[in-house]
């Protein structure tokens, strides 16, 4: 198969997801990555309010916000204990940790640490390599990465006697991490994949060092040795920069994606390290992917074992058939054997601890829902990395659906900068609770403030409600419209479709004459908004005009 057949294949495959996921180099604080939560497209899409609403940003400039921090999406981690049966079920942990038992009260090791000859087979059968039969080379060297493993989260310590023996014992953490304890367990795994990441990277980078001599097996001079260990650094960095990109943009993948949507084409992650935005991939840029591909799936593989990723590798098949001068036919599942990954529950764990040790704000979800409604509406408002509904569904959750709709629409009251905002918020938590916040939501039907919304909204759910006055309408379109000034950060496309349904009838100045005259805090924004958006020329001019009166009103 040539360089290109298997992105060219999975570009088929993925119906042109490559196109549309156009990424770049990313994640980076130089090189901070958008993203957004819209179905089958992946964070590299998205401009940073679409991603996050970005309420505390209004005022700021992109630039502002780019030079401030990259945005890490708020994620939603398994409880503690699930974490920990996780962490608990990876393999190689479960042989750590039966070694580390088996060491108890001391065995013999030689002087580096290792197990003796002569118990090396019975260390492999202990954790079940054999199966009755002879072990295999293979098996011991398995058991021995597991022994060191263990050596390295320090379950099995190493000492000398006074006899000059050198003999391995338990650790300190081994009898808490059989009990299940949750942070020694957490911090052994974390530890672990720490290494595992580490190792992987140094794998890759050691294959391009090839053999320690030149051509026919001549000695390097010290300065082609010096030269040679300076690219296999160099690319051992490339390497581990490349991973950490790619684990970060399974990150925010992850953070978005629907249940069951989390596994992305191995393609279309290399695809997203690669090709710049906006451009869509040439026959050198297919090329580039497929070299990411084939560097990234030994790397994920070594993550796998320690349950950071899911990982089915690239069919090695692929790369072994010859081009058939009859075009190929595309076999169901065809698109799999490119690779695919997905991070696991247990990764997203690990991956935030990583971030939170670079300095990166990696918020949870549910970390603003911990007070009373006032506390989460004004919360959600004030910060700008927030996911609005995960936020308002974790508050809501457990609570009585009328105690709490009637505790947001309190909330949701006021004039303060955020307060359409605000409302904007209680009317997406109303449609969370359904028809159980109706009888809260008819309490407030003649609110100043809410009862235009919860008119609408009840109307949307079915039931009889009388048309709201003339003002009541007005005042509720100009605070709908505030709304959308704070989160859209004056986005042209939303505002635009905004005042394409705003009603204005034939005659724009009676219209506009009503609107200045509303007591809104927002009334003049608006109508600024409208006179620069709207596309009649007659329409924008009455929205200025009625602009300026509003604005001299205001004092």
């Amino acid at each position: 198969m040539d360089r290109y057949g298997p992105v060219a294949a999975v570009t088929t495959a993925t119906s042109g997801e490559l196109g549309t996921m156009a990424g770049r180099r990313r994640n980076t604080p130089d090189n901070p990555s958008p993203a957004g939560p819209e179905e089958g497209l992946l964070p590299a899409d998205y401009e940073l309010a679409d991603l996050y609403g970005a309420f505390a940003s209004h005022g700021e400039s992109d630039e502002d916000l780019d030079d401030s921090a990259v945005l890490v999406p708020p994620v939603q981690l398994l409880p503690e204990e699930e974490l920990v049966a996780a962490a608990l079920a990876v393999p190689l942990i479960g042989h750590a940790l039966k070694l580390a038992r088996w060491t108890a009260p001391h065995r013999m090791v030689d002087e580096l640490g290792d197990l003796t000859e002569q118990d090396q087979e019975p260390a492999a059968r202990l954790l079940g390599y054999g199966d009755g039969q002879e072990v295999s080379e293979e098996d011991v060297v398995e058991a021995m990465r597991a022994w060191s493993l263990a050596c390295d989260l320090d379950l099995i310590e190493i000492g000398t006697t006074e006899e000059g023996e050198h003999v391995a014992i338990p650790g300190p953490d081994l009898e808490p991490a059989e009990q299940g304890d949750a942070d020694t367990v957490l911090e052994l795994w974390l530890t672990a994949a720490g290494i595992v990441r580490e190792l992987a990277v140094e794998a890759d980078s050691l294959e391009l060092a090839g053999e320690d001599g030149g051509e026919d097996g001549e000695e390097l001079s010290a300065e082609d040795e010096e030269a040679r260990l300076a690219e296999v650094e160099e690319h051992r960095e490339e390497a581990a920069e490349l991973l950490d990109e790619a684990l970060q943009v399974l990150y925010e993948h992850t953070a978005f994606a629907e249940p069951g949507q989390e596994t992305v084409p191995l393609g279309v992650l290399a695809a997203l390290l690669v090709v710049p935005e906006g451009e869509e991939p040439d026959e050198e840029l297919l090329g580039d992917i497929t070299d990411v591909m084939v560097v990234l799936d030994p790397m994920l593989a070594d993550l796998a074992e320690l349950g950071v990723v899911e990982h089915r590798p690239i069919d090695p098949e692929l790369f072994e058939e010859e081009e058939s001068e009859e075009p190929a036919t595309e076999e169901e599942g065809d698109a799999d054997r490119f690779g695919l990954v997905r991070l696991t529950p247990l990764g997203q764990y690990g991956l935030r601890q990583w971030l939170l040790e670079d300095g990166y704000d990696a918020p949870l979800i549910g970390e603003l829902a911990q007070g009373d409604a006032e506390a989460l509406l004004r919360s959600i408002t004030e910060t700008a990395n927030v996911l609005p509904q995960r936020e308002i569904a974790v508050w809501l959750a457990g609570r009585e659906p009328v105690a709490a709709a009637r505790e947001l629409l309190a909330a949701a009251r006021g004039t303060d900068t955020y307060s359409p905002v605000r409302r904007m918020l209680c009317v997406q938590a109303l449609e969370l609770l359904g028809a159980a916040a109706r009888p809260a939501a008819a309490e407030v039907v003649e609110d100043d403030e809410l009862g235009g919304a919860v008119r609408s909204w009840l109307r949307a759910q079915g039931e009889e409600v009388t048309a709201p006055e003339r003002g009541m309408v007005l005042w509720t379109m100009v605070d709908t419209f505030a709304a959308q000034l704070l989160v859209s950060e004056g986005e042209a496309g939303v505002l635009q479709e905004l005042v394409r349904g705003l009603p204005v009838t034939d005659n724009p100045a009676s219209f506009f004459g009503e609107v200045w005259r509303v007591p809104h805090p927002y009334t003049a924004d608006v109508l600024e908004a409208v006179g620069e958006l709207h596309l009649e020329r007659n329409v924008a001019k009455e929205a200025r005009k009625a602009a300026f009166k509003a604005r001299s009103k205001q004092g």
